[in-house]
């Protein structure tokens, strides 16, 4: 369930009344007269079901309730209520499945803002990832796939390109390019510094590292992955249920590639430096076409649903 919060221009109040009472997505309708001071108009709250929120935001805004007033979405943990729950068996579908187109494209187009917080965790991920190559070390690794933010700026270019949001696409290559190469820069830096300081050495890099190198060693597995990687972490922003462990998938092939391919070029061994960036390419591209099938489908499919439901509302008795 979906708590609405509007602000509607007096004129528009009666046509969201009605566009809300007269959907079978929402419950919950109330309307406060004159309440909003800024900007001016009357104040509407309702509860509407997941899986027809994309909808009735879609429709507000042709009225430019968004332009002229606001539309505010707020998810609500538990609902108890026999009008919430004969929403939900009104409207086809689970709510966990249903996109909220907004929602998630308001979510990645913060992901994909270029800040500093977010340039900090990709340097701080990669230079540990560097670190992790040259120990061998499977736990260091990890830990950086856990800092790593990429995933944010990656599902940002699939929404964009999904929705047709060239701006978003564009903001989210940008992050996504000075992120990796501000990591690796000081990854290189960093590499470094350490073996002048002998703490790390290019023996380390030439030796035996059976636990990590398959990061500059792709394969067709290295797709497979990618793109499985690519479904799990889109249907993670858009299911209501997202696991707090997907950053962790998404991140395997794509931060630990870039350090090795730092570490590579510090060290002068411009055969791994090639392999490790052959994988970041073929697991970066792999997570987007992922990301964006993915939507494709979900998009598809919701579409599908609100097309059967709204032939059997227009039916006759028999078909209700």
């Amino acid at each position: 369930m979906l708590h609405l919060r509007i602000i509607v221009p007096p004129d528009r109040t009666a046509a969201v009344q009605e566009l809300l009472t007269g959907n079978d997505a929402v419950t919950h309708v109330v309307v406060l007269p004159g309440a909003a001071v800024e900007p001016v108009g009357d104040l509407v709250f309702c509860d509407v079901v997941r899986e027809g929120a994309s909808a009735i935001i879609e429709r507000l805004r042709g009225l430019g309730v968004d332009r002229d007033g606001s539309i505010m979405l707020e998810k609500v943990d538990t609902t108890l209520s026999a009008a919430a729950d004969r929403a939900e068996r009104r409207v086809p579908g689970l709510g966990v499945d249903a996109v909220v187109w907004e929602e998630v494209e308001h979510a990645t187009a913060a992901e994909s803002e270029l800040s500093g917080a977010f340039l900090t965790f990709m340097i701080v991920a990669t230079v540990i990832a560097g670190i992790g190559v040259l120990l061998d070390q499977p736990i260091l690794i990890v830990g950086a796939m856990v800092v790593g933010p990429e995933f944010g700026p990656l599902a940002a270019v699939c929404v964009g390109i999904v929705r047709r949001r060239p701006a978003l696409v564009r903001r989210a290559l940008l992050a996504l390019g000075v992120g990796f190469a501000a990591g690796m820069l000081v990854t290189v830096a960093t590499t470094w510094a350490l073996t002048a300081l002998d703490l790390v050495g290019k023996d380390m890099l030439l030796g035996a590292r059976p636990l990590t190198e398959f990061i500059w060693q792709p394969d067709a597995l290295s797709w497979v992955v990618g793109f499985l990687a690519g479904v799990a972490g889109m249907l993670s922003l858009t299911s209501a249920k997202a696991g707090t462990l997907v950053g962790v998938l998404i991140s395997v092939t794509t931060v630990p590639a870039a350090a090795n391919v730092a570490v590579a070029l510090a060290y002068g061994v411009l055969n791994e430096a090639a392999g490790s960036a052959l994988q970041l390419v073929i697991n970066v591209a792999a997570i987007i076409a992922a990301g964006v099938l993915t939507l494709c489908v979900q998009r598809f499919t919701g579409r599908h649903r609100r097309t059967e439901h709204s032939g059997r509302t227009q039916g006759g008795p028999a078909d209700r």
